[in-house]
């Protein structure tokens, strides 16, 4: 009878420590799925390309993750433009293009953690940043979301790329950017850009 017993006792204590282990095993895998999820969406983060035109499509600004600028490129219509207004059409692309890289970016981070809501934190902020409505910004998003668009060129052809994360600074008046090398000093282009920005920091 204690024989029987203490078997009965053994094999309850060795199911339990089998259901333990099976419990363990499923954390860890959970742990592992987990993991990579976040390894997934930080790739995902990684590729976030945001590229914006303004109207007559002379400016044109690529953003990445966390606003960094890529690429800012300039046609020969930007070039003729008065100093003032093409100031002004870069700073409001270079605005646009950041906060669609933002929308992207929380859109990322809402479809990998769940219940953090970022999306909504990111349209709240920019539809009073941009005197707009969350629906409209919220539409603005889906169209986003199903592909990312090549990067237009249009039939103008384009000077240097003037990219600078300067512009994203505390201080929101762009910054003198450094001339490209040359043998010949810059081009009509270059010293456009370069007055225009020089007359900005009188």
């Amino acid at each position: 009878m204690i024989k029987v017993v203490t078997e009965e006792r053994v094999s309850a204590e060795f199911e339990r420590l089998v259901a333990q282990f099976e419990q363990f095993q499923s954390k860890i895998r959970k742990v592992d799925d987990q993991l990579a999820n976040v390894g997934r969406m930080q790739s995902e983060i990684a590729a976030i390309e945001a590229t914006v035109s303004n109207a007559d499509r002379s400016v044109t600004v690529v953003a990445g993750p966390g606003g960094a600028i890529k690429d800012i490129q300039l046609t020969d219509r930007a070039l003729a433009q008065q100093p003032q207004a093409l100031s002004a059409a870069l700073m409001s692309t270079i605005q646009q293009a950041v906060a669609e890289a933002a929308r992207k970016q929380a859109g990322i981070v809402d479809e990998h953690v769940e219940g953090l809501s970022i999306t909504d934190q990111v349209l709240e902020t920019q539809a009073q940043l941009f005197g707009t409505s969350t629906e409209e910004l919220r539409e603005k998003l889906e169209q986003e979301r199903p592909s990312r668009q090549p990067r237009p060129r249009p039939e103008e052809e384009y000077h240097e790329d003037y990219s600078h994360q300067d512009f994203l600074d505390g201080d929101s008046t762009p910054q003198t950017p450094t001339s490209p090398p040359g043998s010949g000093g810059g081009s009509a282009g270059d010293e456009f850009l370069q007055g225009l920005f020089n007359d900005d920091h009188r």
